[in-house]
């Protein structure tokens, strides 16, 4: 049986049920961007557990308080720095370390656990400390607030001075004199000191000793300058003391006949010398005799025993003829031992505080220079 064509090729509009076909949509591509995908996913952190979250919440909050106390405390050594240099006058500011976490706590409470202090190149009398460093505990601090801290009382402070000997050598030593340690207490002092345009060598030795309750002192010995290998000055008016040939120069004397006819031609110089008249009268006649003389062990000590210095005065021409030059002469009596003491001298004294008490507790000669320790107790500084 024939199915009609109509059937097949026109289905009917008029069912039931059966939509009006619409008009054809303009064709568009897929849209793959990311942003299209992502209203479809859940939440980065939503399916973390709660205390999880809670615990990322509090440490980043602990982070951010963390790095607040510890700006505060940057900016409060800062401003202490500041505030020490202006008031005590220094050449720089002081390194000013709070110890203590967390340190707004403790501004609040308007009290400071310890307090580090640093202060290089502290001026005191004739030299420079290296540097002083301390400790301030239980310090209580005058504020009107955080940010408005006035002064600060420190009842108890611990510390060191350093008095560098690198530093005394560059202070004290223009004229090329060097310090270095000697034992607990002493301290030698080597070098050359320029003295009528001639570069004497000097040798000299400090005992450091505490003085009082801020200062130290020094008791300078043994002073001696030698004039290269002719003579040595020690200042003072003993006998082993004033200008005097050394013992090489004077065993050399039996082989410089010039020196040792000049030193023999001087009637006084032949009485301390203790020489007969008899022996003084061959030995000038004849050079054999002069160097049997001169080269004798008693004759070489007593040249050494011989006081230059007096014999200068009446009897310059004597020394120009031994080799000492006339200004030379003029100048080394006048430098005595309280003139070279001083010249060498490491004393000097802490400043007294305007409140409270300083103190020396220790004195002692290390490697590195000579170390002080100090004690110090109701001090206070600024506004209290």
């Amino acid at each position: 049986m024939r199915t009609p064509h109509h059937i097949l090729t026109h289905p009917p509009t008029d069912l039931p049920g059966l939509d009006q076909p619409e008009e054809d949509e303009p064709w568009a591509p897929p849209n793959h961007r990311r942003g299209g995908r992502r209203r479809r996913r859940r939440g980065r952190f939503a399916g973390l557990p709660f205390a999880l979250k809670a615990t990322v919440v509090l440490l980043a909050g602990a982070a951010f308080l963390t790095l607040a106390d510890r700006w505060a405390v940057r900016y409060a050594e800062h401003r202490a720095a500041d505030t020490l240099r202006d008031r005590l006058q220094l050449a720089a500011a002081p390194e000013v370390e709070i110890d203590g976490f967390p340190f707004l706590t403790q501004l609040g409470d308007k009290r400071l656990d310890a307090v580090r202090l640093t202060v290089p190149d502290v001026a005191a009398d004739r030299v420079s400390l290296a540097r002083v460093s301390a400790t301030a505990r239980d310090v209580t601090l005058t504020a009107d607030g955080p940010t408005a801290v006035r002064g600060a009382r420190v009842p108890r402070l611990d510390g060191d001075v350093l008095l560098s000997f690198a530093d005394l050598n560059r202070e004290l030593g223009a004229s090329q004199v060097t310090f270095t340690g000697e034992g607990r207490d002493r301290v030698r002092a080597s070098g050359r000191l320029p003295v009528a345009g001639h570069d004497l060598r000097l040798r000299a030795e400090a005992q450091i000793r505490r003085q009082g309750e801020r200062g130290i002192a020094t008791h300078i010995g043994g002073m001696r300058l030698d004039i290269g290998d002719l003579a040595t000055y020690r200042p003072g008016t003993r006998a082993s003391e004033g200008l005097h040939l050394t013992p090489k120069a004077a065993a050399g004397l039996a082989r410089e006949t010039r020196k040792a006819k000049a030193l023999l031609s001087v009637p006084a110089v032949v009485e301390r010398l203790g020489v007969p008249d008899s022996a003084v009268r061959e030995a000038l006649a004849d050079d054999g005799e002069l160097a049997q003389l001169t080269g004798s062990t008693r004759f070489a000590r007593q040249a050494v025993r011989l006081n230059l210095v007096d014999l200068a005065l009446d009897h310059p021409e004597v020394l120009s003829r031994l080799g000492l030059e006339p200004d030379l002469l003029d100048v080394l009596p006048r430098l005595t031992r309280p003139v070279l003491a001083d010249r060498l001298s490491l004393a000097f004294e802490l400043p007294e505080p305007e409140q409270g008490e300083l103190r020396l507790r220790d004195v002692r000669v290390e490697k590195d220079g000579i170390r002080i320790r100090l004690t110090g107790s109701g001090l206070a500084v600024g506004e209290n």
